[in-house]
Parts: structure tokens; sequence; C-alpha cells
């Protein structure tokens, strides 16, 4: 009896899983990729978040599409702020790379790539941020930049938990309809909230 429900514990997990990554697919190709993908990521970052506080009877269709179409328009407002700093490297990049030479340009190309590095930090926590605290939007955006920046312990945590991802991923393909976007937001959002709690049980001692 007690092996059943292991096993129906196990399949709903599975069920769920791939249901919300599926979703995150489906939802971000129907915004056309550029008006989807942020409310697609803050929907998917909204059901981990409950999964890791122990919501999970969430309801994942009607909570995914409910939180994709309410935050629509101000996370795509937000996420174009990055996009926009993020077409303003690639455009610097090509410069650099295409337009100069020397020592200059090879200095040049390893900040500017930094720096790219450094913007897609920053859309992760800045997921992250955005489903866990009430903030303006410039907030949103100062405090993903401030996050990626001094947070190297969490970065180091996310980066290796990535790793490990994009590594099964690559020796099993075929897990990239179930797995590519759940595996990497869960665990940026469960480090993410141990960042969290450190930092709101110490701004409560103050």
């Amino acid at each position: 009896m007690q092996k059943g429900h292991w096993m129906v514990g196990i399949c709903e997990w599975i069920w769920r899983v791939v249901s919300v990554n599926l979703c995150w697919i489906v939802f971000t190709v129907l915004g056309l990729g550029i008006f989807g993908f942020f409310p697609s990521s803050v929907a998917l970052f909204t059901i981990v978040r409950k999964w890791i506080k122990k919501d999970t009877d969430t309801p994942v269709w009607k909570t995914f599409k409910n939180v994709y179409f309410k935050e629509w328009k101000r996370s795509n407002g937000l996420g174009f702020v990055f996009f926009g700093i993020g077409l303003f490297l690639f455009v610097d990049i090509r410069i650099a790379e295409g337009m100069m030479s020397g020592v200059f340009s090879n200095f040049l190309s390893v900040i500017l790539y930094f720096l790219a590095f450094l913007l897609l930090l920053s859309v992760g926590y800045f997921l992250a941020i955005y489903v866990h605290f009430e903030l303006t939007n410039s907030e949103y955006v100062k405090q993903s930049f401030l996050f990626a920046v001094t947070s190297l312990p969490s970065t180091l945590w996310i980066g290796a938990g990535f790793f490990v991802i994009g590594y099964l991923i690559n020796q099993l393909p075929g897990l990239i309809p179930f797995i590519s976007a759940v595996a990497p937001a869960y665990w940026m959002m469960r480090v993410c909230l141990n960042r969290f709690n450190h930092l709101e049980k110490r701004a409560a001692l103050i």
C-alpha cells in the first residue's frame, strides 16, 4: 500500500514538471518568443516558488495561464529594458570584433562578453525577485543587477547547477521538452530563496 502511494506521488510530480515545462514552451511560442518569454518565465518561477514553499497542490494550467496574462504587460515592459541593454551589447560586440583589431579590441571584447554574461545573470535574478518581492519597476531592474554583482556564492551555486542540468540535457536531448525550462528555474529559485531568506532575517535583526 505504501509502495503504491509512493509511486503515485512520483507520477504526480513527473506530470507537474512536464506540464509546467510544456506550458512555458507553448506560451512563449504564443507570444512570438520576444513577447512571450518574460510573462511565461514569470509564470514558471511563480509555480516553482510555490512548490519550494510546499504549496504542491497549485493547479499548473490555471495558475500558469492566470499569471501569464496578469503579468504580460508589466513583465514585458521590464523585459524590454533587458532586451534593450542586450541589443546594445550585441552591437558593441559586433563592432569590436568586426571593425577593430589589436590588443584593445581583444580587451574590449572580453569586457563586453563579461557584461553580456552579467546581463543574462541579472535576467535570472530579476525573475526570482519579481515573483518574491513587491517593488517598483525601477527597483526590480536595480536589484537584479545588484544581486548579480554582489551575490557571488549564490551565483557560483547557480552556475554549478546550470552546468549539471546543461550536461544532463546535452547527454539526453530528449529531455528538452520536459525539463529544459523548469529544471533551471527550480534550481535558481531555490538558491535565490535561500539568499532572500538570509537577507530578510538579517534585516529583521537591524
